[in-house]
């Protein structure tokens, strides 16, 4: 009891309150949300789940606070092998989600099921910023680039593989791309790997992706399509009613038309963003928005804040995950970007997208409460 009495102190007197606040609120206004989203039901399990999902983000948002990451960092290699297996998971415990992906997994006696690709990002970004960190001083060489790639490469494949969950897969890349970017490696290499997906492109295009998913992403910039949204603009059609629904201020909690009829598919999830368009309107919109990207912000204030390399990374990381979950789901909100299946981060219902949040989110509080040296300098060659 002392020590966690301790430990309590050193949390709440070094640790990033801020951050936890702006996390805390976020996902209290999408539990509101998602209790108007799914009031049709005329059950409270989704609140409940997501309840307890947000009581157990703070607690781990407490522990990660408290835990030196450097020492998860020093054993990247037990957690290549964390993500290896639970991603295996999928194939004796995999269940579908709404979307029809196998991206779930269901154990016994767990109150909610279970999202490994979600989860997986917090490990994959701790390997990807110390793979980064101890080739810091030839960062843009051969080797250390080949070392980025594979561990890209694999995860995604993955996914792709055992989920065929080409948002989850995305999101890495984005994050890969970000952290590459920021930690310095040359221009010439994305030039080359945009090249080389200019090349492999129209070999996906035509022999790899499916019809629908190619009217999808067409859908965007052909209005003939589908213009009675019928079948391929369906989710799109649905979703600017009920964002058009709610105007200025929006219909009210408990009142939207739409939502309280569920005529909206994956309300409380995928399209929770026009859920709060229709009840809260445009005001809400920009709310919950602004607070998202507080979120975004303070993440990057703690890394430029950082003296060390890796934690720079791993908050740059943090950000550019969020940065494009946020950016790709309004997107798809409001018909400017394909549907692939992407929750608003800290508002949609998921018990593993808001635990892994949290997570994440603990992390960042941690670098900011220990912004130690450069613990990678034993791996750089001096200059001299």
């Amino acid at each position: 009891m002392q020590k966690l009495a301790q430990s309590l102190r050193e949390f709440f007197r070094k640790g990033d309150l801020l951050l936890l606040l702006l996390c805390v609120l976020a996902t209290g206004f999408g539990i509101v949300i998602i209790a108007s989203a799914t009031n049709y039901y005329g059950n409270t399990r989704y609140v409940l789940t997501q309840s307890f999902a947000l009581l157990l983000g703070i607690v781990f948002y407490f522990f990660f606070t408290l835990l030196d990451i450097d020492i998860f960092a020093e054993r990247r290699d037990l957690l290549f092998i964390f993500n290896l297996l639970l991603m295996l998971l999928i194939i004796p415990f995999g269940v579908a989600g709404t979307t029809g992906q196998r991206s779930w997994v269901h154990l016994p006696g767990m109150p909610f099921n279970m999202q490994p690709g979600e989860i997986c990002k917090i490990p994959f970004i701790i390997i990807l910023a110390k793979t980064m960190s101890i080739n810091r001083e030839r960062i843009s060489s051969l080797k250390s680039v080949s070392q980025m790639g594979f561990h890209l490469v694999f995860i995604a494949a993955l996914i792709l593989a055992l989920c065929r969950d080409t948002g989850v897969a995305l999101v890495y890349v984005f994050i890969t791309v970000v952290m590459a970017y920021l930690g310095g490696v040359k221009l010439w290499w994305f030039l080359a790997g945009a090249a080389g997906l200019g090349a492999a492109g129209p070999l996906a295009w035509n022999y790899v992706m499916r019809d629908d998913q190619k009217n999808r992403i067409l859908m965007i910039f052909d209005p003939t399509i589908d213009q009675e949204g019928l079948s391929i603009r369906w989710h799109t059609k649905q979703s600017l009613y009920s964002l058009s629904n709610g105007g200025l201020t929006g219909q009210g909690l408990f009142h939207g038309v739409r939502t309280q009829t569920g005529a909206l598919n994956a309300q409380h999830t995928d399209f929770i963003f026009s859920a709060i368009g229709e009840e809260l309107g445009m005001l809400g919109c920009i709310f919950i928005l602004l607070l998202l990207i507080a979120i975004v912000l303070r993440c990057i204030h703690v890394g430029l804040k950082s003296s060390n390399y890796m934690n720079r990374l791993i908050c740059f990381g943090i950000a550019a995950m969020l940065v494009f979950q946020i950016g790709v789901n309004v997107g798809m909100c409001l018909g400017i970007f394909p549907v692939i299946g992407l929750t608003l981060p800290f508002v949609s219902y998921g018990g593993s997208s808001i635990v892994t949040m949290f997570m994440a989110m603990g992390i960042v509080s941690g670098i900011h409460m220990r912004p130690s040296p450069d613990s990678d300098r034993p791996y750089v060659t001096p200059k001299y």
